[in-house]
């Protein structure tokens, strides 16, 4: 009998991170939980069990890299050797770069940046023996086109991306069998907006087309079963945001200089004492959907192309050879003269 695949998703207890644990444990995976909110990640190891895999709880903070060699230690020793790794972890700040402190920039790229490299550190230290993993890396659109009001948060995707480039590169380079890729996400409909610390004077909200997270949960584990490919987009808006700002970047910027603001906010007044996850998570389990779910696409055209590429080559392939062949069109120009 085959066994499980072992995997670690940090980030797990809410938004797209829950949603891809269960993503992966209605497959039957063993999967090793990391994130600090405890209430979360009780809630998830419930589902994963209902679903049929098995869980371990590990309340971890991913910006400190002893927390999270110890997880991937616990989890081999409690599941076995780790197939799939996802780095999914984050963290941010609403606010003009301005007000920001250096603290706040400090905390989001602990844990959006390099909580990636943790991840991956503790990842590479039991994979490249074997020779065999995968390592995802989930990203955004924000890795390559910065908006306005997140300026950490986009330069830790930033820097997620290069990361991710040298790890690639490096792993073909001693061509291992251990594999890397990265998943450029749309908006998404998680909680994070109602818990990420805002200095914003509205209630923030992802930039519309919004997706639901198990779009992203969709891409997350398609991409880690097919690693081969070096980037997938989740959305067609993640895909006209990174070709856009390679064509016209300073259009870009004057845009979101005037549009990226209102984009962002949405009715009714931010409460600027409400509870935020910067250094602490917010109590509760808050699962994988935030406020938007009336907004919400449930399915991305882009990702079902991206997903099955076979398909698409064959419909192109059959169409070609039917407008290639003469007695096709004989046959059409008959059916026009008996109408």
């Amino acid at each position: 009998m085959k066994r499980p695949e072992v995997v670690v998703i940090t980030g797990a207890s809410a938004g797209v991170g829950r949603a891809t644990v269960r993503k992966f444990a209605s497959h039957g995976a063993s999967i090793g939980l990391i994130a600090r909110g405890r209430d979360g990640l009780d809630a998830a190891a419930r589902e994963v069990q209902a679903a049929g895999g098995k869980a371990l709880v590990l309340p971890v903070d991913v910006s400190h890299p002893d927390e999270v060699e110890a997880a991937a230690e616990q989890v081999e020793r409690e599941f076995g050797p780790i197939d799939i790794w996802v780095n999914n972890a984050m963290t941010s700040v609403f606010s003009p770069i301005k007000q920001m402190t250096a603290e706040e920039f400090k905390r989001v790229t602990e844990v959006t940046y390099l909580g990636y490299v943790y991840g991956s550190l503790a990842a590479l230290k039991r994979m490249l023996p074997r020779d065999r993993g995968v390592i995802v890396h989930v990203g955004s659109a924000l890795a390559y086109r910065s908006i306005p009001l997140q300026a950490a948060y986009c330069a830790s995707k930033h820097a997620v991306l290069g990361f991710f480039a040298s790890l690639r590169t490096e792993l073909l380079h001693d061509h291992s069998k251990v594999k890397t890729t990265m998943v450029q996400m749309p908006a998404i409909n998680t909680p994070q907006f109602g818990w990420v610390k805002s200095r914003l004077a509205r209630k923030a909200q992802p930039v519309p087309p919004i997706f639901q997270p198990e779009v992203a949960a969709r891409a997350i584990y398609y991409a880690a079963h097919h690693p081969e490919r070096r980037e997938y987009y989740a959305g067609w808006s993640t895909v006209k945001a990174i070709f856009g700002n390679k064509l016209v970047p300073a259009l870009a910027d004057r845009y979101l200089a005037r549009m990226g603001y209102d984009s962002q906010q949405y009715d009714g007044a931010e409460d600027p004492g409400r509870p935020n996850n910067l250094y602490e998570p917010v109590p509760g389990d808050h699962g994988a959907h935030g406020n938007f779910s009336a907004r919400a696409h449930s399915h991305s055209l882009e990702l079902w192309a991206e997903t099955h590429a076979g398909l698409l080559a064959i419909a192109v392939g059959i169409g070609f050879v039917v407008n290639r062949n003469p007695s096709s069109k004989r046959e059409r120009r008959l059916r026009k003269k008996a109408a």
